[in-house]
């Protein structure tokens, strides 16, 4: 299976997006580290063109949904918080307990908290919609004020 990336602009910076040729696998931000290594640079892949136009409608408030297929690599552990975090709503927030609750383990909170972390596909699973118990923005990969700023571009677009 071939893998293949393309570094586009936006708001948060330089994203750098990753796919194979059936799915999207990877969004990093510029200072995270290729997950693959073995990946060729193109303009030309269809999925990445339309991952960077989904992506530029949502940074725009014309898109709330994101509609690509997505092949994300970890545990199965990781991959149901995955599946769960597409479940919570635009401009919405839940607290990793919420999270930890809706894949039916409430007592998984850090471990919750520890897939969230490992997300690679930021922005289309919305990891940065996950904030603490008290309400406060805890860890997010692309830093604090990244996810500050997409929780507040949804809040002014619902």
């Amino acid at each position: 299976m071939s893998n293949y990336y393309q570094t586009i602009d936006s708001p948060l910076g330089y994203l750098t997006l990753y796919a194979t040729d059936n799915a999207l696998t990877a969004i990093l931000y510029e200072h995270q580290r290729p997950l693959i290594e073995t990946a060729t640079h193109t303009r030309q892949h269809p999925l990445l063109t339309e991952c960077e136009q989904q992506l530029q409608q949502y940074f725009t408030g014309i898109r709330q949904q994101f509609d690509l297929p997505l092949a994300p690599q970890g545990t199965d552990f990781q991959q149901r918080v995955w599946q769960a975090l597409q479940t919570i709503p635009y401009g919405a927030h839940w607290s990793y307990q919420q999270l930890a609750m809706t894949i039916g383990n409430p007592k998984a909170c850090q471990a919750v908290g520890m897939a969230n972390s490992k997300n690679p596909l930021s922005i289309i699973i919305p990891c940065h919609r996950v904030i603490g118990k008290n309400g406060k923005l805890t860890g997010y990969a692309g830093g604090l004020d990244k996810k500050q700023t997409l929780l507040e571009l949804e809040k002014n677009n619902v």
